[in-house]
């Protein structure tokens, strides 16, 4: 009897130890357990490494007409269900044949709004997930139900538009109810063609990304209230994934530019800079607004520069440190421009920061790799420890790759893990004034925890300075 995709994964070690062994990535092995299904030219590797034979490799029968269990009305099967609940305006169709049902609100699709589906577990700062460039093709479900009720404001983007192709949530939006709010969430979203959909049994949806990975999505609200379901599940199928894609491009400045404002400060909305200024450019691979007023207060004098900058062009600058900023897409694909930029970087003895994105690619620059995380980590409770010193931290994470601690060089080492899984959540070279952290210091989820990180790069700078 043919075994399940997820058993034999599971027996073989998992989706790397999959993908090592099967010489694809771990978007391919995501793809596998959406259909249920390994490609046949595979199956000679897999049984010699597991002992399993041909027929148990092969794939089940397809099951139709079985209700999903997510609430919302979906089945499964050679053809999508056609009918909807009364009162739905918006599904969301995910590459397994589920079919979720709710109210759409934001703004309408004129075509489907087609991503990775994955969740985010923070209960504030929905606006600041929205517009996170990282979260650039991607749909967010919020595990937290009440999201809306604080409204938005132009202060709390991180960026000038939101990145994220869409939102699902559990109730539906309220009207704003604090004294910042500008405009209603509904309201927001219009402005900015971003869709919604509520009414979503969300908590069912995590737990199925949780137990099966990331998958992909559509999200349908269109105007005329006209659904063509088997045509969506059509595109949805022929979405090529997050894995090989250069996302940073997308999202990053058009030019350079300076930065002079600090973190928010009662009641002046910012703080004051410091009077010491040192000198920085930040690459701009899709940087949050946040990141650029923590190193100000710490005390730095920031220009932006588009994500494919060359090194040269850096040291044009005569920078006293480099920063590189969060970002989208797959790491291994944008380091195709941007490692030959921070290997120059290096090599000129410049400080050097990453932060996310930035983090795994000064991992790549040093020889390291990167890899696709089955469900990735993203949300404001993530408990992370310095190795150093022992102690952790309560960070903010929005990452699907993380770095491959085991291919780091010999002359680099592991700063900081992740205690949820143990995987890297920074290091820093021994041979380079350099350090990177795959998760955020400047979402303060802490409050404050990882803000030592921003004045560490300060205190880097200026050693430097002095010994040249």
């Amino acid at each position: 009897m043919p075994m399940s995709i997820d058993s034999i994964i599971a027996r073989i070690g998992g989706p790397e130890a999959t993908a090592r062994l099967t010489g694809v990535g771990t978007e391919a092995i995501r793809k596998w357990r959406q259909a249920q299904a390994i490609p046949s030219r595979h199956w000679p590797a897999i049984a010699q490494a597991t002992g399993l034979s041909l027929q148990d490799l092969q794939p089940a029968p397809a099951v139709t007409d079985r209700p999903s269990p997510l609430a919302g009305g979906s089945q499964t099967g050679s053809s999508m269900p056609q009918a909807r609940p009364d009162g739905a305006t918006a599904a969301l169709v995910l590459a397994d044949g589920s079919v979720l049902w709710g109210k759409g609100f934001g703004a309408f699709t004129p075509k489907p709004a087609i991503g990775e589906i994955c969740f985010s577990t923070g209960m504030t700062g929905y606006q600041e997930t929205l517009t996170d460039p990282s979260f650039a093709g991607q749909i967010i479900t919020f595990t937290f139900p009440h999201i809306g009720n604080v409204g938005t404001n132009a202060l709390d983007d991180e960026a000038t538009r939101p990145a994220a192709l869409g939102l699902v949530v559990k109730e539906d939006p309220t009207e704003q109810a604090n004294w910042r709010a500008t405009s209603s969430l509904d309201a927001w979203l219009k402005q900015h063609g971003t869709p919604g959909i509520a009414g979503v049994d969300t908590r069912s949806l995590t737990l199925k990304i949780r137990d099966g990975g990331a998958q992909t999505a559509a999200l349908v609200f269109p105007a005329d209230g006209r659904f063509d379901l088997d045509a969506i599940a059509a595109e949805v199928t022929a979405w090529p994934g997050l894995e090989g894609m250069d996302l940073a491009r997308e999202v990053t400045c058009a030019a350079p530019y300076g930065w002079s404002e600090g973190v928010w400060s009662w009641p002046a909305n910012t703080a004051a800079p410091t009077s010491k200024r040192r000198k920085v450019v930040a690459v701009d691979y899709g940087a949050k607004r946040n990141i650029l007023r923590c190193l100000v207060s710490a005390g730095c004098d920031v220009t932006v520069v588009p994500a494919t900058i060359t090194g040269e062009q850096i040291l044009a600058l005569k920078p006293e440190g480099v920063f590189l900023s969060n970002g989208p897409g797959d790491p291994a694909a944008t380091a195709s421009y941007a490692v030959p930029a921070i290997r120059t970087v290096l090599e000129a003895g410049i400080p050097l920061f990453g932060i996310c994105l930035g983090h795994q690619l000064l991992a790549q620059a040093l020889g390291a790799k990167t890899y696709k995380m089955e469900r990735g980590h993203r949300g404001a409770n993530q408990p992370v420890q310095d190795l150093a010193t022992g102690k952790v931290e309560i960070t903010s994470q929005n990452h699907g790759f993380a770095v491959d601690a085991a291919t780091l060089p010999a002359d680099a080492h592991v700063t900081h893990i992740s205690l949820f899984d143990g995987s890297n959540e920074g290091l820093a070279s021994d041979r380079y004034a350099a350090f990177s952290v795959q998760y955020h210091p400047e979402a303060s989820p802490g409050p404050s925890d990882s803000f030592y990180l921003f004045e560490r790069f300060v205190t880097l700078i200026d050693t430097i300075g002095v010994k040249h």
